[in-house]
């Protein structure tokens, strides 16, 4: 058979075939340029799920990080309070053993009447020597260092500290 082909339908169908070619072409390019796209989309997906992971990692040693430095200044807080203990401790120490330098530094000596009649380590332990002796609970004085002493005749009890290693006259 033979087919008869009017030249009207024949430049129409030629028509629609070029628009048709052209249709593809267009398609062909915008399918390409969305395979394009599609790969760099792709490509940006992967690196920013690799930031993503690099980020998860930096957190995850940044929570490591935060337990390390809050253990550390929990130790840290602690050490503070038992060098602030030992601190206190020393200096009660620095205290007793320089009132105990200052006391091994001199004595005091008890007189009656001008004799020697005992060495104290304190002048509270002296006055307390002079009243088990009898001597009364007022109007003690005790003997500044350097001042003049009153005549020994005078003054029944007298405490008077001296340094070690000197004598009395």
């Amino acid at each position: 058979m033979i087919t008869l082909i009017r030249t009207r339908t024949l430049n129409a169908l030629r028509g629609s075939l070029t628009e048709a070619e052209t249709e593809a072409e267009a398609a062909r390019a915008e399918a390409e340029l969305c395979l394009e796209q599609s790969g760099n989309m792709l490509d940006a997906a992967s690196r920013a799920e690799d930031a993503a992971e690099e980020l998860r990692a930096a957190l995850d040693k940044a929570t490591v990080d935060v337990a390390r430095l809050e253990g550390e200044l929990e130790s840290l807080r602690s050490q503070s309070l038992l060098d602030t203990e030992d601190r206190q401790a020393l200096r009660m120490l620095l205290r007793t053993t320089r009132m105990h330098n200052q006391r091994a530094q001199r004595v005091y000596v008890l007189f009656h009447h001008g004799d020697l009649h005992s060495v104290h380590p304190t002048a509270e332990a002296a006055e307390i020597a002079a009243e088990a002796e009898g001597a009364p609970r007022s109007n003690w004085t005790t003997q500044t260092p350097g001042a003049a002493l009153p005549p020994a005749s005078e003054v029944t009890w007298r405490v008077q500290p001296l340094p070690f290693g000197t004598t009395t006259a």
